[in-house]
């Protein structure tokens, strides 16, 4: 046997134990590196692999350290958990379900909506849809929605932080697939290739964003219409001060958004300086509310250090697992099949989508970013693909790794605080007909690459 065949049958089956080693439940970091290094030593023993490739591993780690961009990771989480223990969740809900009220399927529409203004202030799944959960599940319930398009509802609203910027999400793809795009630059003979930046993306990710939102409320306000008993109105209320508290409600999160993706958007502040402003002026809501204390900071603090450092260690852990890949000859492998296959770039593009989609089932969104674009993303880019547009697929497909059972973290979220009379099936179902929808939307962003690069080109052209 050949030592690149070797060398390739071991890089897939690096990759194949990495995931089992992953759904065995081991923590994600130390399961990639530690695979990767056990690969690195087995092949080194068969005199195929390089250990003094490993050596590399210093310059990345400092790489990551010096990254600017990724400064903003820690500042937005910081601005989401304290946008989440100022209370503007609770406020939100209210206020539309009460501007809804009279809507058939409103308070449905209500959810998604605040669902779309948190992902565009917090940007955290899990403090979404916990925080909806416990307090529009309740109220739904009561008014009587159907469980499953309650539950449904909520986990996918949840999820839209994933997608519409500023997202911790897009922060992380952004970075890598600037490096993937220079990477495919280089091997192509450009020495000066055109940056691809987080900004492009988050301006890129609006309009597939917005997209997705429309989605969920026609396929609520189809539900409402051939069951009406399945999302009814609920009763009128006079409340002669509706306007006042939709403007008391609105207004705050309104102006910390366009402070923090406005700025951006409009090239008055990088992403790390914009999420510097975002964490500054959630603390300030939350002073204003009157919801800020020493426990508070403290909480949000923790909090914030415990997220930042998962996402760090991973991306560490990431690293040893892609050089080692390299070492092995799988990127040779991985360029050789896609591109060979059938329909050439949109081939490999619908084969990429559908491995992504189907290890959103088993792993969550930073795993697959951290493991499988590096890998994928510069044979993708060398093909002619637009790296915005590229990107902006990866983001809307990996959107359902939280959605997917057997383990979908947002299935879980409101699963731990839904009242007892919810059944796992109901979640379970409820999400089904959303995870169909996400592949709507990818499949329309697919169909048209405008509505991911034309938003781009019109603010930074």
């Amino acid at each position: 046997m050949s030592d690149v065949l070797l060398g390739e049958i071991l890089s897939l089956g690096m990759f194949a134990a990495a995931c089992g080693v992953l759904l065995l439940g081991f923590p994600v970091a130390f399961s990639l590196a530690g695979t990767a290094l056990a690969f690195a030593l087995i092949g080194d023993a068969v005199g195929i692999f390089d250990m003094r490739l490993l050596g590399g591993l210093a310059s990345r780690y400092f790489g990551v350290m010096a990254n600017e961009v990724l400064v903003a990771v820690p500042l937005f989480v910081f601005m989401g958990v304290m946008l989440e223990r100022s209370g503007i969740a609770e406020q939100l809900l209210e206020t539309m379900g009460l501007v809804m009220r009279r809507v058939r399927g409103g308070l449905a529409i209500s959810v998604t909506l605040v669902g779309m203004l948190l992902a565009a202030s917090t940007g955290i799944v899990g403090a979404t849809v916990v925080t909806m959960g416990l307090l529009s599940l309740p109220t739904m319930l009561k008014a009587g929605y159907d469980p499953k398009l309650a539950c449904g509802t909520i986990c996918a609203s949840g999820t839209l932080g994933q997608v519409i910027p500023p997202s911790i999400a897009l922060v992380i793809l952004g970075d890598i697939m600037q490096g993937a795009n220079t990477q495919a630059q280089l091997a192509m003979g450009n020495f000066a290739p055109a940056p691809v930046s987080v900004v492009d993306l988050f301006a890129g990710a609006m309009l597939p964003g917005l997209c997705l939102v429309a989605l969920y409320i026609a396929w609520i306000f189809t539900v409402a219409s051939f069951r009406p008993a399945a999302a009814p109105p609920m009763q009128a209320q006079d409340d002669v001060a509706l306007a006042t508290k939709v403007l008391g409600a609105l207004v705050p999160p309104a102006l910390l958004i366009t402070a923090v993706l406005g700025s951006i958007l409009a090239g008055l502040a990088t992403p790390t300086e914009s999420a510097a402003v975002g964490a500054v002026g959630a603390t300030v809501l939350a002073i204003a509310r009157r919801r800020f204390g020493l426990e508070v900071l403290r909480h949000v603090m923790r909090s914030t250090t415990k997220i930042s450092s998962m996402v760090f260690v991973i991306l560490l852990g990431a690293s040893v697992f892609s050089l080692v890949f390299r070492g092995l000859g799988g990127e040779e492998i991985v360029h050789d099949v896609l591109s060979g296959l059938p329909g050439g770039a949109l081939g490999a593009m619908i084969v990429v989508m559908a491995l992504m989609f189907v290890l959103g089932f088993f792993l969550d969104f930073i795993e697959i970013v951290f493991v499988v674009v590096p890998i994928v993303g510069p044979v993708l880019l060398q093909m002619g693909l637009d790296p915005i547009w590229l990107g902006v697929m990866i983001a809307v497909n990996l959107q359902t790794s939280f959605l997917t059972p057997p383990f979908g973290f947002a299935l879980f979220y409101l699963r731990g605080v839904a009242p007892p009379e919810v059944k796992t099936t109901d979640i379970y179902l409820g999400i089904a007909p959303f995870v169909v929808i996400q592949l709507v939307g990818l499949a329309v962003v697919a169909s048209f690459p405008p509505l991911a690069t034309w938003l781009p080109s019109v603010i930074f052209d």
